[in-house]
C-alpha cells in the first residue's frame, strides 16, 4: 500500500483545483447571486436547481440531498474513487508532485487502480493513434476516407487503429509498466491460450470519453472479411467503463450543448463525426445500448432542465428507427426538455446524408425536426383503420390518455385539437371533451395518469412520481426555522464561517450554550475546536478545510458545509449586520439567564440566607442592566 499523502500537498492540491471548474465539467452551473453559482444535483433527481458551488470557499452543497464537502469530496463522491486517488488525479491535472509520508515519492504501481485504469487506456488511445498511419492500417484509412472523414477529422475525433497480431497493445503497455492483472481488468486485454492478447485486434478504433475527457474504453469496427466477430465490438464493462452511462462525443458537446440548451442524439460513431463536421457540434450517440435512463441523467444536468431546452434524437426512417423513436418516447417523460425527432430521408444515417447531399443536409435535418409526441401519436393512430368509425374510435382511445396527461391546460387543448384533425374526426369538441375527462378521472384517481408530451410549461413527470427521500438531517432535534432565535443562530454561524472577520474576536466569547438549537450548538463547538472565527480571519484559505476537518461526525462535517455555502440573508454584508447578529444571539441568551434568576429568586422567598439572596439578586441586576445596554447601544456593549 501508499504511505499517507502528505498534509501540506492535499492542501495544495484542494487550492490549485478551483471547485466550479471540476464541477462544470459534470454539469451546467449558472450564477445563483452572493459569488456562488448553481445548477442540477448529480446525486438525486431533481427538478429545480438546489445544488450550490462556492468558488471562494472550495465548497458545494445540495440542499435537496443534503450532500456536500470540497473538490476533493466531489469528485471522490461522483467517480467512485477513494481519497488517495482522487487526490493522484487531481494533483496530475494541476502538475503536483505528492510526497507520502512513507516510503518517499509513490511509485506508479502503488496509484490506485482506477488512476491505473485510465491511464492504460490514455496510452492505448495514443498507440491506436500512432497505428493509423502504418501500412497495415490502409484499409481503415479507406474505410475513413469513403465516409468522408480526412485525416484531420480522425485525428479530431482520436480515431486510431488496432493491430491485426495476437499481442502487440498487450506487449506495449507490459512495457510500460503494468501487469498482466491491470490488462485484464482494463478489458483492453482477454485471456487468451498461453496469456493475455489484445481484445481489439485489426479494427478501426474509436476511443470512448466519460464528460470529462478521460478515455475509459473504445468502440472497435471490423474491416475484414476473415475477422468472424460483431461489426462492432465495444469495450466490456469494467471498473471505469459503464455503457449504460457514457456518452460518445460527449466531452466534445458539453459545452455546446450547455450554451445552446440543444442536445441532438444520433446512433453511432461516424454518425457523431458527421454532424460535428458540419455544424451540428452538440451531437452525442450510445455505445452500444439503447438510450436510457442514466444518458438523460448526464443531458439534464448539462440542460439544466430549463423550459426552451431541447433534445432532438435522429433515427432511421425504417421499421428498427420507428420501434427505436417510440422507445425514446417512453423517456420522454423524465426530460423537462422539450423532445422532438428528425427522420433521416431514404433510410440514410446522418452519415450517409452527409456524404451523399453535404453539410447543409445534415443542417437541414436537425431543423425539420417534428415533436416527438406528435410523432409518436401519428404512429399510435397508424395502427388503426381511420376510413372506419370503429378504426377512429380505437384510435382515439389508445391516443386520448397520452394527451390527457399533459397538466398544462392550454397545451392540453391544443393538442386535443391536434389529435382531432389528425384521426379526421370533424366533431372537434368530443376530442377536446374526451380528453377533459380523462384527465379529470386521472387527477381524481390521486394523480395516476400516462406520460406527458414534450411541450414546454409543464410538468413532465409521471403522475406516479415520488420524489427521491432526503437524507436524514444532523443529530438532535430538528432545527425550526421559523424561530427567530434559530434564524439568528444560523445567520451568525454563516456569518463565521463565511466572514469570520466581520464576527471576531467577539464571536469566539460566545458560549456553546448561547446556540439553543443543538445541531448549531455542534458547530458553534466545531469552530472553537478548530481555532475559533479570530484565526479563520488571520488565515482564510486554511479555515474551512480545518473547522470541517475538526467535525465529529458527517452530520456535523455536512451541516459545516451547508452553512459555508448558504448566501447570508442580507444585501449588504457588513460590520453593521454582523454586529445585529452577535447582539440578537446574546440578547436571547441573557433574557434567557435573567427569566431562571428570577426564577431562582422566586423559590428562594424572602426567609432565604440574606448572603445567598443578595448574590441572585446582584446578578439579576448586573444581567438586567447588560440587557439594556445591549438593547440601547447594539454592538458596542458587548
Amino acid at each position: 500500500m501508499a504511505g499517507r499523502i502528505n498534509d501540506d500537498d492535499v492542501k495544495a492540491v484542494r487550492d490549485a483545483v478551483p471547485i466550479d471548474a471540476v464541477v462544470s465539467e459534470y454539469l451546467q452551473l449558472r450564477n445563483a447571486g452572493g459569488g456562488n453559482l448553481k445548477g442540477l444535483c448529480p446525486f438525486h433527481d431533481e427538478k429545480s436547481p438546489s445544488f450550490q458551488v462556492s468558488p471562494s470557499k472550495g465548497l458545494f452543497h445540495c440542499f435537496g440531498c443534503q450532500e456536500g464537502g470540497d473538490t476533493i469530496a466531489f469528485v471522490m463522491k461522483i467517480d467512485h474513487l477513494s481519497f488517495s486517488e482522487t487526490v493522484e488525479r487531481l494533483a496530475a491535472q494541476a502538475g503536483i508532485t505528492l510526497r507520502y509520508e512513507e516510503g518517499g515519492y509513490n511509485p506508479t504501481h502503488q496509484r490506485g487502480e482506477r488512476i491505473r485504469l485510465v491511464e492504460a487506456h490514455k496510452i492505448a488511445a495514443q498507440f491506436y493513434v500512432e497505428q493509423l498511419d502504418g501500412a497495415e492500417a490502409e484499409t481503415g484509412r479507406t474505410f475513413l476516407a469513403e465516409r468522408g472523414f480526412d485525416q484531420a477529422a480522425a485525428q479530431h475525433f482520436g480515431v486510431g487503429y488496432s493491430p491485426a497480431g495476437w499481442d502487440h497493445l498487450t506487449r506495449y503497455l507490459r512495457g510500460k509498466g503494468f501487469s498482466d492483472k491491470e490488462l485484464l481488468l482494463s478489458g483492453l486485454s482477454q485471456e487468451g491460450r498461453r496469456g493475455p492478447i489484445d481484445r481489439f485486434r485489426g479494427r478501426l478504433m474509436w476511443p470512448i470519453r466519460d464528460i470529462t475527457g478521460e478515455v475509459v474504453g473504445f468502440g472497435a469496427r471490423k474491416l475484414r472479411e476473415d475477422d468472424n466477430g460483431p461489426k462492432y465490438l465495444n469495450t466490456p464493462e469494467t471498473a471505469i467503463y459503464k455503457k449504460s452511462q457514457v456518452l460518445y462525443g460527449i466531452d466534445l458537446a458539453k459545452k455546446e450543448i450547455a450554451r445552446t440548451s440543444r442536445a441532438v442524439v444520433v446512433e453511432g460513431y461516424t454518425d457523431v463525426m458527421a454532424c460535428h463536421l458540419a455544424g451540428v457540434t452538440t451531437a452525442i450517440a450510445t455505445c452500444g445500448t439503447a438510450f436510457g435512463g442514466d444518458h438523460i441523467k448526464i443531458l439534464r444536468r448539462l440542460l439544466m432542465d430549463n423550459a426552451t431546452a431541447e433534445v432532438i434524437f435522429t433515427f432511421d426512417g425504417d421499421a428498427a428507427g420507428q420501434k427505436a423513436a417510440l422507445r425514446a418516447f417512453e423517456d420522454d417523460q423524465k426530460f423537462a426538455a422539450e423532445t422532438s425527432i428528425a427522420i433521416t430521408p431514404g433510410g440514410m444515417d446522418p452519415c450517409d446524408l452527409r456524404l451523399a447531399q453535404g453539410d447543409d443536409s445534415v443542417l437541414k435535418l436537425v431543423e425539420s425536426r417534428t415533436p416527438l409526441f406528435e410523432f409518436a401519436i401519428r404512429q399510435m393512430v397508424t395502427r388503426h383503420n381511420l376510413e372506419t368509425p370503429a378504426g377512429r374510435a380505437a384510435a382515439l382511445d389508445e391516443a386520448a390518455p397520452v394527451v390527457a396527461a399533459i397538466k398544462n391546460i392550454a397545451i392540453q387543448h391544443e393538442s386535443a385539437v391536434q389529435l382531432a384533425g389528425i384521426l379526421g374526426i370533424l366533431d372537434t369538441q368530443f376530442v377536446v371533451k374526451r380528453v377533459a375527462q380523462l384527465a379529470r378521472w386521472a387527477r381524481e384517481r390521486g394523480g395516476a395518469g400516462g406520460r406527458g408530451p414534450g411541450g414546454p410549461g409543464q410538468d413532465r413527470r409521471p403522475r406516479t412520481y415520488e420524489a427521491p427521500a432526503a437524507p436524514q438531517a444532523p443529530s438532535g432535534p430538528a432545527l425550526n426555522l421559523r424561530s427567530p432565535a434559530h434564524r439568528t443562530e444560523r445567520e451568525l454561524l454563516k456569518l463565521a464561517l463565511q466572514h469570520p472577520g466581520l464576527v471576531s474576536p467577539a464571536f469566539d466569547a460566545y458560549g456553546i450554550d448561547e446556540f439553543t438549537a443543538p445541531p448549531y450548538a455542534a458547530v458553534r463547538r466545531t469552530i472553537m475546536e478548530a481555532g475559533g472565527a479570530e484565526a479563520g480571519a488571520e488565515d482564510t484559505s486554511g479555515y474551512l478545510a480545518r473547522v470541517r476537518d475538526t467535525a465529529p461526525d458527517d452530520s456535523v462535517r455536512a451541516l459545516v458545509t451547508e452553512l459555508a455555502v448558504e448566501a447570508v440573508h442580507a444585501r449588504t454584508v457588513d460590520e453593521v449586520y454582523a454586529g445585529e447578529q452577535l447582539v440578537q444571539v446574546r440578547l436571547r441568551a441573557v433574557d434567557r439567564r435573567v427569566a431562571d434568576v428570577q426564577g431562582t429568586l422566586a423559590r428562594l422567598g424572602t426567609g432565604a440566607d440574606p448572603e445567598r439572596y443578595t448574590a441572585v439578586a446582584n446578578e439579576l441586576w448586573v444581567l438586567q442592566q447588560y440587557g439594556r445596554a445591549l438593547r440601547n447601544q447594539g454592538a458596542a456593549a458587548l
